[in-house]
């Protein structure tokens, strides 16, 4: 049975992965992250912080799962509502918005929140498979696979 500290690593070096891959897709495969990818890698970087101190400082480990947990569950939350939109029918698909940067330099700060949590059409396109499946959907099962570390770490009798 793996201990908490070697769980943790693997959530941390995992999402190093992820993140790494997500960025070489953006910066070299020149492929442009929609609002709810940028939602998934701000929680992605949540879980790692919190591993990371949890490797670290094994004391609080029951705060650092529940704290990992909830940062999973904003992951599938957010990286679902992607996959649903992947899968609405074109004609219900919500409209395309403007790029971050643009709304963030003329849209108030809540406006923006907002989208980057439900996403526009944007979030809709698939541009990218591997095994049939999305990066949302990769996306989408990593967390889980996470959110249920996360959950075997609070509830383990050690």
């Amino acid at each position: 049975m793996p201990s908490v500290r070697q769980i943790n690593l693997f959530i941390l070096v995992s999402v190093i992965g992820l993140m790494s891959y997500a960025l070489y897709t953006q910066y070299f495969l020149y492929l442009e992250p929609c609002a709810l990818c940028m939602s998934q890698r701000l929680f992605y970087i949540l879980l790692a912080v919190f591993a990371l101190v949890a490797i670290v400082h094994q004391r609080w480990r029951r705060l650092y799962a529940v704290l990992c947990a909830l940062s999973a569950a904003a992951g599938v939350a957010i990286a679902g509502r992607q996959v649903w939109l992947q899968h609405l029918p074109k004609d219900q698909v919500p409209p395309c918005g403007p790029s971050l940067d643009y709304m963030l330099q003329t849209s108030p700060f809540t406006d923006v929140l907002l989208t980057l949590f439900s996403g526009d059409g944007n979030c809709a396109e698939v541009v990218w498979t591997f095994l049939g499946f999305s990066m949302g959907e990769w996306s989408l099962a990593w967390f889980t696979l996470f959110m249920l570390l996360s959950l075997y770490q609070l509830l383990r009798e050690d």
